[in-house]
């Protein structure tokens, strides 16, 4: 077999395990010999002039100095200066439809450069920071930061926050502030000053997975030396304190391939007799299920209610409770449906009627912009017969907009 023959194969083995979620250590996908070779015929197949590049070319560093051409978006490695394959972790916060994906044309050392000299001097290069930051995972971000402060001897969200201002400024800050620490962050903002902001509180605690939970409580105790359970104790109070704990404490079932028969009957039998069979509410039975039950376990669930009681669910709730524990339970319903409509909607409320709430805006674009951004524009379309990207280019402006339009992705 020739060379160009054997590196076909190898490139498509590997293309096979990405499409499967396969993400396996460079060492074990090829055997050295075969690693060797890779890197021998990319380094004397292609030899390309260097071309300044803020975002969004095709190109990869490579050690003869030129450029090799690569695809951008999805592969989950990058080539490194010295020639190895970098794997880049799938971490927590990271889904199969994000509208961000890895750039393989990721180079931090040039990344680096042109944020310098979009910073500095006499006035500021916006487009030339959205081009690069809009157009990078969050985990290249952080390489960016890392270089960015051995390079320059500066934090470059520092640098950031003293050049922009406004919105602009609140969204690319958030973009390279790791995942669980921006969680923590809007949390704790969420919580800061006279009032609390419930409804981000339930917009986070009710959409992150156990492990994306877990990172957050240690992000947050990372960089505010106290526990975020405490703190929502203290500025929370009866049934809907109760609730966010519980979930919390990221106890819930994430099987969403098993449904238990006998569960989801004596559920809704628990459901009816909680609520609708009685003076009153039980709400700490309809805590129990609905914050600790799988999605696809309360589908199932709500059905056997729906026959049980002659009601849905969700008219039970609106009967049966108030404020934020109700807006609390209506969240772990319709997430159990679909998180990405949830998030529609969400989004859609706080464009509609006088004003833009840019802070709700901005954290569901960031935060889901490399988990399900691609299914939150689709579930909009359904729900609002109009495009999100065309929503957000009606409410907003300027470099905000242009930013929050980078993040949709193209084609939308």
């Amino acid at each position: 077999m020739n060379t160009r023959a054997r590196i076909h194969n190898i490139l498509n083995w590997r293309r096979t395990c990405h499409q499967h979620g396969i993400n396996l250590m460079y060492s074990l996908e090829m055997e050295v010999k075969e690693r060797d070779l890779f890197r021998k015929f990319v380094e004397t197949t292609f030899q390309f002039t260097k071309a300044e590049s803020t975002g969004g070319a095709c190109d990869s560093w490579w050690p003869n100095g030129g450029y090799a051409p690569v695809g951008c978006g999805g592969v989950m490695e990058q080539l490194t200066p010295g020639g190895d394959l970098t794997p880049v972790p799938n971490g927590a916060f990271i889904g199969s439809r994000g509208s961000v994906k890895d750039c393989t044309c990721f180079n931090v050392g040039r990344d680096v450069d042109n944020l310098r000299k979009a910073i500095v001097g006499l006035g500021t290069n916006e487009q030339a920071i959205i081009e690069i930051l809009t157009h990078r995972s969050n985990w290249q971000r952080q390489q960016i930061c890392k270089e960015y402060k051995g390079t320059c001897g500066r934090e470059l969200i520092d640098d950031l926050k003293g050049d922009l201002s406004g919105d602009f400024k609140k969204v690319i800050t958030a973009l390279v502030l790791p995942p669980a620490l921006f969680d923590a962050m809007e949390l704790e903002r969420a919580m800061r000053g006279p009032g609390t902001n419930e409804s981000a509180l339930i917009e986070i605690l009710a959409t992150r997975s156990n492990q994306q939970l877990k990172e957050i409580k240690e992000a947050y105790h990372s960089e505010f030396k106290k526990a975020l359970a405490k703190d929502i104790a203290a500025e929370t109070s009866g049934d809907f304190r109760k609730a966010l704990l519980i979930l919390l404490e990221a106890r819930r079932d994430e099987n969403c391939q098993v449904v238990d028969e006998r569960l989801f009957k004596s559920d809704a039998q628990a459901l009816y007799k909680a609520g609708e069979k009685r003076l009153g509410t039980d709400e700490a039975k309809f805590i129990e299920v609905l914050c600790l039950r799988s999605p696809i376990q309360l589908q199932i669930t709500f059905d056997e209610y729906k026959a049980v009681t002659n009601k849905t669910i969700e008219d039970s709730i609106k009967s049966e409770m108030s404020g934020d524990l109700k807006s609390l339970m209506m969240t772990m319903v319709n997430c159990s449906k679909s998180v990405p409509a949830y998030f529609a909607e969400r989004i859609h409320q706080s464009v509609k009627g006088l004003g833009t709430d840019e802070n709700t805006l901005s954290r569901i674009m960031v935060s889901r912009s490399e988990i399900d951004l691609l299914d939150i524009q689709d579930e909009y379309m359904k729900l609002h017969g109009g495009s999100l990207y065309a929503t957000i280019k009606d409410e907003t402006s300027g470099d905000y907009r242009t930013a929050l339009l980078k993040l949709c992705g193209t084609g939308n």
